[in-house]
Parts: C-alpha cells; structure tokens; sequence
C-alpha cells in the first residue's frame, strides 16, 4: 500500500524496476475510497461510466460535465490515489484548442493528475497541444472503444501482421507527441510485450496480457455487479451484485413479515416522559 500517492517518477522507476502498477476505474466515492485503502496505484475516471452507472449502450454518448461530477467525486474518495481523467468522445476531436481548454477542466475543476484520451497517429497533434499546456497526457491504442464503429465494433486489434504494425506505429506516435504512459486494449500479449520494448514510457493494458508494466480494469466488471456483458478478458473477483440482490431480498422479506424493524433498531422515549407522552396522545386517540 502506498503511503503517498504516486508520481510520474514513481512510474517510471516501477517500470525500470519490473514492479506492475495497477490500475483501476471508479466512478463515485465509495470505490474510490476502498480502492485508495486497498492501496492501488492508480485510478481511471474511465467513459465507461456510461454504462456502468447511467446505463448507455457505449461510451460515446457521455458528456464532458458528467466526466467532471465523477471525477470531483473519485477525487474527494482518493486523494491520494494518482487519479486520471477520461477525455470522452467530442471533447479533443474538433480542434487542438478544443482539446486543451477540456483538459484544463479536468485539472482545474476536478483536480485530476493526468488525462487520458483514444487513439494514436490521428490525435498526435491533440497529445502534443495537450503536453504543451503542461498536462500528462496516458495514450490509449489497440481497440479504443470511442471509435468501435469503425473498428468494425468491440474487436480485438493487432491480431495480423499489418494491423500489429499499424498499433505499433500508433504507440510510436502517442510517445512522440508527448504522451507520458500508454494504455493497449485488446491486443494480443506479443504484440504488447513488443510494444513495452519499442517504447520507453509505462505501457499498461487491459486485455493485452501479463507482459506489459501494468493493468487496468473495470470495478464493475472485477468486483463482479455489472452484468450487461463480460469480455473475454475479465477476472471476476467477487460477485457483488449476488451479495445485493440477496440482501434486497432478506430486507424484503423481513419488511414484509415485520421483523425488521426489531426494538434494536428504534428509539424508545424517555422514561421521564413516558407520562407525558401518553397523556398527550390521549387528546388524539379516543
């Protein structure tokens, strides 16, 4: 567990070190203070608050204001977790001046560490407008789900020799502009053990296999209570949406039985007013 959050320097030494650094998304307090005591190294305010918590088909009908509320709230429950913002879609694509003034708003309104944002060759000069005004910048290549349309949907990337060339050339471009870590999604594990070596900042994957500096997941995938779908590349380490429906359903019951609530859960009068009390329901009760 760490007992102050991390730097950029911290990072990069872990990586020189061999040590993982981990990763995770939250979207509200509660997780992000667990996850602070927890100790994880970092976490991500991810677009994919869109359908873990408001429900959305995919990530590309979330909003700049909503990113903001998440991440103030995450910020408040971590603060001291390196805590990253998620540019969602619209808010770098129209112009590098567009892509600045929205990530000042994640470090002046919501006090985020880092940004992240999707793609590579075709964002470069958004990176670079970015790192420029002083702010890290996390790359993101592979499948980036902002852009699944095009990619043919949520498939995985870099499987044949001339697509694994053009994650390459991504990556390439991300460092180059100025990004300062790296995020590969859904690309197979030789492809990100190549990639960890062609560059030289923190490559960090979710689905992209053990052979990078560290990974990332969903909280609401890993902790096991959102059900919508679940990739391939997931790990369920509990099953917390069971654990509630369960107890929704013991309350419901007991609710309907009367047994809750049992006298510990009341609060009596005061015996030196239990006179007084039922004296003064006398003129309301006949």
């Amino acid at each position: 567990m760490s007992a102050k959050k991390l730097t950029l320097s911290n990072f990069y030494e872990m990586k020189s070190q061999g040590k993982k650094i981990t990763w995770i998304t939250a979207y509200d307090y509660p997780i992000a203070s667990l996850s602070q005591q927890a100790g994880i190294d970092m976490i991500l305010v991810g677009d994919s608050l869109g359908m873990v918590v408001y429900g959305y088909e995919g990530t590309v009908g979330v909003t700049m204001d909503e990113c903001i509320i998440h991440c103030k709230a995450v910020r408040r429950g971590a603060p001291d977790v390196f805590v990253v913002g998620d540019m969602p879609f619209g808010s770098y694509h129209a112009s590098d001046a567009d892509a600045v003034n929205n990530a000042v708003r994640f470090v002046k309104e919501a006090g985020m560490d880092a940004i992240k944002l999707e793609g590579g060759i075709r964002v470069a000069s958004k990176i670079s407008a970015i790192a420029d005004a002083g702010i890290v910048v996390i790359g993101h290549v592979g499948l980036t789900p902002q852009s699944s349309a095009a990619l043919g949907g949520f498939k995985a990337q870099g499987r044949t020799a001339e697509s694994a060339e053009a994650v390459i050339a991504d990556s390439i471009a991300v460092e180059k502009a100025g990004a300062r870590m790296l995020l590969v999604e859904a690309i197979p594990p030789e492809l990100a053990g190549a990639i960890r070596n062609i560059v030289k900042i923190p490559v960090l994957g979710i689905g992209a296999g053990a052979d990078i500096d560290g990974q990332v997941m969903i909280c609401g995938d890993i902790l096991g209570y959102f059900e919508a779908f679940t990739p391939k590349f997931v790990k369920k380490y509990a099953n917390v949406a069971k654990i509630i429906v369960d107890a929704l359903k013991e309350y419901i019951d007991d609710v309907q039985q009367s047994k809750f609530p049992a006298p510990e859960h009341t609060y009596s009068i005061m015996p030196e007013e239990v006179q007084k009390f039922e004296k003064m329901l006398k003129k309301y009760i006949k």
